[in-house]
């Protein structure tokens, strides 16, 4: 060890060099099996948040938008007809892998936060986007209002966060 972490041997930069391979080959093993959805897996805060659109429309039964549609993630249809209508659900998903919060731009008709915590998948809210808007700390610099996941966590116990998606399917197990 040195003052700064472990030494730079050729082991552990090799190590760095095999591990920076397969996250790029699990992003190219995504990009295939999530392109009819439309989903773009890249190695920046987008993995991660496309990880958590399409497990959240695995356990919602979701219908994903087409990626980086503005406002919203997906839609709760309301019969399995296909068809985007005037009464489909749309929902903004989030999902983070740390434990401070979210960051939303607007007001999403509905939102579902999710948390990627010791490799597990976490339900922190999911409810009226409105009711999250209206408690959000004040906008950034960059037009965005933060959120912390503990507040998330209040507000969907709350009784106001109505309604609620149904959630059909369980979360995928990441440990056996």
């Amino acid at each position: 060890m040195t003052q700064y972490g472990k030494q730079w041997s050729e082991s552990r930069c090799q190590k760095l060099r095999d591990s920076i391979k397969s996250l790029y080959k699990v992003v190219d093993e995504l990009n295939r099996e999530f392109a009819e959805e439309t989903r773009k897996f890249t190695l920046d805060g987008h993995l991660v948040g496309s990880i958590g659109e399409v497990v959240a429309a695995y356990a919602f039964n979701l219908r994903l938008l087409e990626s980086s549609s503005a406002g919203h993630d997906a839609v709760l249809m309301p019969e399995d007809d296909g068809a985007v209508s005037d009464h489909s659900t749309p929902v903004q998903i989030k999902m983070t892998g740390g434990n401070r919060g979210v960051a939303l731009y607007s007001s999403p008709k509905h939102l579902i936060v999710l948390q990627l915590a010791d490799k597990e998948f976490r339900l922190v809210y999911n409810g009226p986007g409105a009711f999250v808007w209206n408690k959000c700390n004040r906008e950034q610099k960059n037009g965005q209002r933060r959120i912390s996941l503990s507040e998330l966590r209040k507000l969907n116990e709350d009784a106001a966060a109505t309604p609620k998606l149904t959630q059909v399917n369980e979360f995928p197990k990441l440990t056996t």
